[in-house]
């Protein structure tokens, strides 16, 4: 089994989709957007269906993350989104998404020692979503 995020945007999920393609390496893939997608039975053009993205994904490794704005009449709102957790015992990779992920973002904790890992941190990207960084070091595995 395996489980994906998908994570929400208002309206700047175009924006997110560039940003994390630098921060973490990953192609740049095609953008569909509502107005595309949906007949015009469904969706009136005065929506301005043309601006929302429907659907992109990020693949990196074996982990997939899907991406898209929510639907213009949708009452789901971008809080309704959970954190995304990496873990790796790369050091190296740990730190450099930490600080690509931060720009513009607001720290929540710095990188930092706990009792579960030398490194960890966690922060609120500039369009809204919640990571924490782990550095897997052998401790998780203690405490879980």
């Amino acid at each position: 089994m395996q489980i994906q995020p998908y994570v929400s945007f208002n309206e700047n999920c175009r924006g997110a989709v560039e940003f994390y393609a630098d921060v973490f390496g990953t192609d740049k893939t095609e953008i569909i957007l509502f107005g595309e997608t949906v007949s015009e039975h469904v969706c009136n053009k005065s929506d301005n269906t043309d601006a929302f993205l429907i659907n992109d994904e990020k693949k990196r490794k074996d982990t997939k993350v899907m991406l898209s704005d929510i639907p213009p009449d949708d009452s789901n709102t971008q809080s309704d989104k959970i954190t995304l957790i990496i873990v790796s015992d790369d050091l190296d990779e740990i730190k450099i998404l930490y600080f690509k992920l931060k720009e513009g973002g607001i720290v929540e904790t710095e990188l930092q020692e706990t009792f579960w890992s030398k490194y960890y941190g966690s922060l609120i990207d500039k369009f809204g979503v919640s990571w924490q960084l782990n550095y897997d070091d052998g401790r998780m595995k203690q405490v879980l």
